[in-house]
């Protein structure tokens, strides 16, 4: 039975956020390394409660353009703005503030070995000084959410990769966060498990309406996002009838470094450009 995050105190807080513009902002961002251009020009905007998807073949900066999201590489040139502030020259500290503000999903999970599974979801709940009463009761909510109550006292060892990368989405959502990074969250699963992971997304898309920005390599992971939704009556996803697609669930496609396409699904679907066309076939 899945849980009521707003009952619960998984809810989103959006509204700290800036109300008045978009969550991400990029403007003409650039950034090389080794004198090589990995991204050039970049811009585009996340508005509040959509789910981004970015896709592109592998190099092609989608890691790169997510670890400048929340701070972790600077641009050569361009501005981004989260939460309505600009970042690419935000102190360290502030930045650190900043991202109480974001969860984030890693391809690899990146869990920490030495700790269980709660003290693993728990670990910024720790960091803030949260209660330990308070902080157990909201590890057990979240792993209720990705349906894993059931291994709060295992070790990440003991844990399959499907499992591990629930127990990070756990960990992203334990804060209710602002916006939500997933950095190929499906990446080296099988397909049964890949979907498992998908079925999570749009749990949180649809019941906390958290903002997302997501990277896959899986054409058909970001195809089951747009066509389907969460039913809180069954607790599982389900397609949006009559071929409907999510209307808060975009793209954003790169190739060498740059943008080729920024819209709705619907619009990538039906576009004519040549190489659009062969990547999404």
């Amino acid at each position: 039975m899945p849980i009521d995050l707003a009952n619960a105190g998984l809810s989103s807080n959006r509204g700290d956020a800036d109300p008045a513009g978009p969550v991400v902002a990029y403007k003409d961002v650039s950034i090389s390394f080794d004198g090589k251009p990995v991204l050039e020009k970049i811009s585009f905007t996340v508005q509040r409660a959509e789910t981004r998807i970015i896709l592109g073949p592998a190099g092609c900066g989608k890691s790169v353009l997510m670890k400048l999201a929340n701070g972790l590489l600077r641009p050569d040139s361009g501005t981004i703005e989260v939460f309505g502030q600009e970042i690419t020259t935000m102190p360290e500290k502030s930045l650190f503030k900043l991202r109480a503000r974001i969860g984030m999903v890693f391809q690899e999970s990146a869990l920490f070995d030495s700790l269980s599974v709660e003290d693993n979801v728990a670990y910024r709940l720790h960091e803030d000084g949260v209660p330990e009463d308070e902080a157990h009761k909201r590890v057990v909510e979240a792993l209720q959410f990705v349906e894993l109550e059931h291994a709060i006292a295992k070790f990440p060892s003991e844990l399959s990769g499907g499992m591990r990368r629930r127990v990070s989405i756990a960990r992203a959502i334990i804060s209710s966060p602002d916006l939500i990074l997933y950095d190929s969250p499906t990446g080296g699963l099988d397909p049964i498990t890949s979907t498992t992971i998908i079925e999570l997304v749009v749990k949180q898309r649809d019941v906390s309406h958290t903002t997302s920005l997501l990277i896959t390599h899986r054409l058909q992971d970001a195809f089951v996002l747009a066509r389907n939704r969460f039913n809180p009556e069954t607790g599982k996803m389900e397609l949006i009838p009559n071929n409907g697609i999510d209307d808060s669930t975009k793209f954003l496609v790169l190739n060498e470094g740059k943008v080729v396409f920024d819209g709705t699904t619907e619009a990538l679907v039906h576009s004519t450009d040549p190489w659009l066309k062969e990547y999404i076939s």
